[in-house]
């Protein structure tokens, strides 16, 4: 078995958002994935669907022996154990966490895109990211995450707010 090193984001805006984040991660890391960094969690605009809560976000760099479909299948129970429903996409959710990362894979499969296939418009995900991983190139684009960052509109750097540290 190989160690790969996932990057991931992790959202929520409803419930108490910061403990949701907090169990999320501690799931995560008793599900056998090594936390290596966390950002600094920050609240955000919703993006998408606009008429809804703002959201808390973070991203986790993470070392796992999990292949790419198995780590988003503990993804998404872990998400169903912290409450996360069905619901419309891009809606207010519980909890969302995302494969950003997966080592310097190009994955498109029917269950999972990697990278994740809108992360370089996301300010909520790249000013995360940033804090604990501003060099890693995009397989595809070929540029660093700092520089994807730069490459936002300020639409989407705007109006986030350094909310804890997890």
């Amino acid at each position: 078995m190989s160690d790969h090193k996932v990057m991931l984001a992790l959202g929520s805006n409803l419930g108490n958002r910061l403990d949701i984040l907090k169990r999320a991660v501690a799931r995560l890391a008793g599900a056998g994935i090594h936390i290596e960094a966390k950002s600094r969690v920050w609240e955000t605009k919703p993006w998408g669907v606009t008429d809804q809560p703002l959201f808390l976000n973070m991203c986790a760099a993470v070392r796992t022996e999990l292949e790419p479909l198995e780590l988003l299948c503990l993804l998404k129970k872990t998400e169903a154990e912290l409450g996360r429903s069905a619901g419309m996409r891009w809606g207010p959710r519980e909890i969302d966490i995302d494969i950003i990362f997966f080592d310097s894979l190009s994955l498109k499969d029917p269950k999972l895109t990697v990278p994740h296939p809108r992360m370089h418009e996301r300010g909520f995900v790249l000013k995360p990211l940033m804090e604990i991983a501003p060099e890693m190139i995009h397989p595809l684009f070929e540029k660093s995450v700092a520089e994807l960052y730069d490459e936002l509109p300020s639409s989407e750097r705007d109006g986030m707010v350094w909310i804890s540290e997890i």
